[in-house]
């Protein structure tokens, strides 16, 4: 899955699109039929962690037309109450509210709530990714011999002439998202006591690295990279760890992150010390395990047994072979 940095190069793709209308759609997509988006308007793009959100907007004149087709189909629907309404708020305050669901309403009364603010979220696979005005090719052939390009997921065309692609990705509407840029961390706002006291619990500190709840955005290059540059073993237990070897992980998240970010804008390859290496850099055998929490999600693991040595005070039961 791409990781925080990679997310924020798509969002970096797609802004360009924003306040663009949709005017021919594509893609292989079964649970979100792509014609569903044809006449949409690109409003909005958002970026948390992993996460993409995009936000269409109807077409207001289409959307007019729509109700007024629904309500000659059905009149009493042209009957049905439409202005605002007092009602209680949530307080119980007697504000004035509209009357149904809730807004937004058009100067008809009508409610738009229903095709208003579409939120996108989209979930990157493995080798998700987002095309700009082209589509991505095949690099090698499949285990037929056969060169078959891969099918995007979501192809939109706009206004303007340009047209994105979206590929390995999973996609579904949402409310609007709720962002909490204080365990992002790629934001300005991210919340380093948070994150150490995250750390410090009594696991190994590989697991916590990984829960999104504190560390949205991180994934397994960042989380392998971090502790070999920390000198920090994937199973130490964060309760054992000194406050100084914890600030330094830390300090490796943000700054790997964001050096990896910087990379991908100036289009040069991420810059790994010990994933997916075969020797650290001092020359010394890289180890490979799967490792996590027994009911979660187990991922390979690199490390360098001298550069990241086991706490002795560990128990065997946490330990790794080495």
């Amino acid at each position: 899955m791409p990781e925080g940095p990679s997310v924020r190069k798509f969002h970096h793709l797609v802004s360009p699109f924003v306040g663009q209308k949709v005017v021919k759609t594509g893609g292989s997509s079964k649970k979100l039929h792509p014609a569903s988006f044809q006449s949409l308007w690109l409003q909005d793009a958002q970026v948390h962690g992993k996460k993409l959100f995009l936000r269409f907007d109807p077409d207001e004149e289409t959307e007019l037309q729509r109700v007024q087709q629904k309500e000659a189909v059905d009149p009493e629907l042209a009957l049905q109450p439409k202005a605002q309404e007092t009602s209680a708020g949530p307080s119980g305050s007697g504000e004035t509210v509209p009357s149904g669901s809730g807004g937004p309403y058009d100067l008809g009364g009508h409610n738009l709530l229903a095709v208003a603010q579409r939120w996108l979220e989209v979930r990157f696979g493995l080798f998700g990714s987002i095309w700009v005005n082209d589509f991505s090719r095949a690099k090698q052939a499949n285990k037929r011999g056969d060169w078959r390009d891969p099918v995007p997921r979501l192809v939109l065309h706009f206004d303007s002439g340009g047209f994105l692609a979206l590929y390995s990705c999973q996609m579904s509407w949402s409310p609007p998202p709720m962002i909490e840029p204080t365990c992002d961390i790629l934001s300005e706002k991210f919340h380093r006591g948070q994150a150490l006291e995250a750390l410090s619990q009594a696991q190994p500190v590989c697991y916590t690295l990984l829960d999104q709840r504190y560390f949205s955005g991180l994934g397994n290059i960042i989380k392998n990279e971090a502790l070999y540059r920390a000198g920090i073993h994937p199973l130490s237990l964060g309760s054992l760890l000194s406050s100084s070897s914890l600030e330094a992980l830390v300090d490796h998240v943000v700054e790997f992150s964001l050096d990896w970010l910087r990379d991908k804008f100036q289009g040069k390859g991420r810059r790994t010390l010990i994933y997916q290496k075969e020797q650290c850099p001092s020359g010394h055998q890289v180890m490979k395990e799967t490792v996590g929490p027994p009911s979660g999600l187990q991922r390979l693991t690199w490390w360098c047994p001298q550069c990241q040595p086991q706490l002795s005070s560990e128990g065997p039961q946490n330990m790794l072979s080495s």
